[in-house]
């Protein structure tokens, strides 16, 4: 019994030997930014887009699934791989428009945990610094491997948090699929489309998978690590995209008009439908999810262009300071409550610069050469052109 009971637990530490890129990336998803997004659509559509979220865990897996399966058959990094079998060039040009939308999402991030942490009464002038040296403390000082464990921790205060919130608001008797040709709805439909995959997403997915399999790749097999990232990707996805559900749920009863940058405007909306709890559990959530996007885009978007422009990565910490310093004078400055239409439309954004490393990514992951037997079957790769363009798609509408 007790050789059958050391032989089980060895089976389970072995099945979480690759657990953390796949999930944590998906965590990051639901970050300050797509959290905004999800609450602006239950305010204002109520539930809606409920099962058109749920939907959008579809293309999220399989566009994610892509990045991390390259991680595992080139034991590298996105933008290596772009470099090394296409060109400098074009690395750094699929790496750039990423490098420019993060340092705008950084300012989302340190915003959205502003905001939490001013529901209990501290000031932003003290709360972004402390965030921006936690931030940088916990990349700067430690290995991936020793940081993923407190951003583990993080994603479950996320999900008890927003889960929490819903439990004191209930469900209401709303539809859950509505649509409409108004420029409001098409464009609250983009932002969240907008939310589902960020750039940054794909260049952390490749390398934190490359980096936590070249440490038991003789413990394990190709073949073996795929089907565990596939797991870890699928349960990530159709968590972050419920989550998505969760606020937007949860948000379906308050003041359309609500600012939910805004501490006071927040805090009382939420008092009204919930009680005087459910502020607090937002925030909770609002700040885990906002710390752990940012970490997460730090160290994709840092790996991403050095691993492009093919310099040691050594000097990643140049690439942090640059794009978070600014975004954290920035928000300690600014009117923060002034930024959630910069916010809406940054997600819209991110539908475009997602185009090239889409692209890419998708020929990438078809290449023999390059994936070897890891490579998109003849149904994966329509699959993932369908996934890819309908995304793409969604943005164009809202232009229109």
């Amino acid at each position: 019994m007790r050789r059958k009971s050391i032989t089980d637990f060895r089976r389970f530490k072995n099945a979480l030997l690759l657990f953390g890129p796949a999930w944590l990336v998906m965590m990051a998803d639901m970050d300050a930014s797509s959290t905004i997004g999800a609450a602006e659509t239950g305010a204002l559509l109520k539930y809606s887009l409920v099962i058109f979220l749920l939907l959008l865990s579809v293309p999220l897996y399989f566009i994610q699934e892509a990045a991390g399966r390259i991680g595992v058959a080139t034991g590298r990094g996105l933008g290596d791989v772009i470099r090394e079998n296409y060109s400098k060039g074009l690395a750094s040009l699929m790496a750039l428009p990423m490098a420019l939308t993060d340092a705008l999402t950084y300012a989302v991030e340190y915003a959205g945990a502003a905001v939490g942490l001013a529901v209990f009464g501290i000031s932003p002038l003290v709360s972004v610094p402390l965030v921006f040296l936690l931030h940088m403390g916990l990349i700067v000082t430690r290995k991936y491997e020793h940081a993923e464990k407190p951003l583990l921790l993080m994603s479950l205060l996320l999900i008890i948090g927003y889960g929490l919130v819903l439990a004191h608001v209930g469900l209401r008797d709303y539809p859950v699929l509505e649509v409409s040709a108004s420029k409001n709805f098409l464009f609250l439909v983009a932002a969240n489309v907008g939310a589902v995959v960020m750039p940054f997403m794909l260049f952390f997915q490749a390398s934190a998978t490359a980096i936590k399999f070249s440490s038991i790749k003789n413990l394990i097999s190709k073949r073996e690590a795929m089907k565990r990232i596939r797991m870890e990707t699928a349960l990530g996805a159709i968590a972050t995209e419920a989550l998505m559900v969760i606020v937007e749920m949860a948000m379906a009863g308050v003041d359309p008009s609500t600012n939910f940058l805004s501490p006071e405007s927040l805090t009382k909306a939420l008092d009204s439908v919930a009680g005087s709890l459910s502020p607090v559990f937002f925030s909770v959530g609002l700040v885990s999810s906002a710390f752990l996007a940012l970490v997460v885009i730090s160290l994709g978007s840092a790996w991403g262009i050095v691993e492009a422009l093919g310099i040691s990565k050594d000097k990643t910490i140049l690439v942090y300071l640059f794009e978070s310093l600014p975004a954290a004078v920035l928000i300690s400055t600014v009117p923060i409550a002034s930024l959630t239409n910069v916010i809406l439309n940054l997600l819209v954004f991110f539908v475009f610069t997602l185009i090239g490393p889409g692209v890419i990514l998708g020929l990438l992951s078809s290449s023999e050469k390059i994936m070897g037997e890891l490579r998109n079957r003849t149904y994966e790769k329509i699959i993932y052109w369908i996934c890819l363009s309908s995304v793409v798609l969604f943005g164009v509408l809202s232009l229109l």
